[in-house]
């Protein structure tokens, strides 16, 4: 497992930089207690989705007779849709619909649903999280993913803590522009994903 390939992989994926707009506005009604309380559980959350799809991924996979493959091949699909998506720098339309952000706005806990699942880790990110586990040999590779989880938690976390600093900082062209270049990321990802599974395919 290329341990760095991965950490940019679902960097790129997650895009807290790009989730900062989104996390902007369902958090203007809240207090200060609120908005901290809000950022520690969307992160631990984060943490705790990638280390589930790691451990639990594969089993559930088995439980429904999907192959690696055809979830490679899905899921780079998946992430070629979302990098288009990106490019656009309009990552959350694959990953929210309007009526799920309107329903967001009148939530009184918003953190988990749809700040962390779909926002930030969508099917895109799990289905990433799998297969990357499926290629794990030894048990420190998977505790690395594990730990790869964590920091992006942790990233999550500072992300949004700095939130209204970053986004006076860069502006909306510099998170438009960000968006863009891990767009560009996913979608070379997307393709060898989909090579991959099509050529596990074409020999089984």
């Amino acid at each position: 497992m290329e341990t760095l390939k991965v950490f940019i992989t679902l960097l790129a994926l997650i895009n807290p930089f790009g989730a900062i707009p989104m996390f902007l506005g369902l958090t203007a009604s809240q207090s200060p207690g609120q908005v901290r309380n809000t950022i520690n559980t969307a992160a631990i959350a984060t943490a705790i989705v990638i280390g589930a799809s790691a451990l639990f991924g594969q089993a559930l996979l088995g439980l429904f007779g999907i192959s690696i493959a055809s979830l490679q091949v899905g899921g780079g699909v998946l992430l070629f849709i979302l990098a288009l998506n990106m490019f656009n720098a309009e990552p959350g339309r694959i990953r929210s619909t309007p009526e799920e952000e309107h329903e967001a706005a009148e939530r009184a806990n918003i953190a988990v649903v749809p700040l962390t699942i779909p926002l930030l880790t969508g099917p895109g990110t799990v289905s990433t999280v799998i297969i990357h586990a499926e290629r794990t040999q030894h048990w420190w590779e998977m505790l690395v993913l594990l730990l790869i989880g964590a920091v992006i938690g942790a990233i999550v976390w500072v992300s949004f803590r700095m939130a209204g600093r970053i986004s006076r900082l860069t502006g909306q062209t510099g998170l438009n522009i960000m968006t863009r270049l891990m767009g560009l990321v996913l979608a070379a990802l997307a393709v060898e994903f989909i090579a991959d599974g099509a050529r596990t395919l074409a020999a089984g």
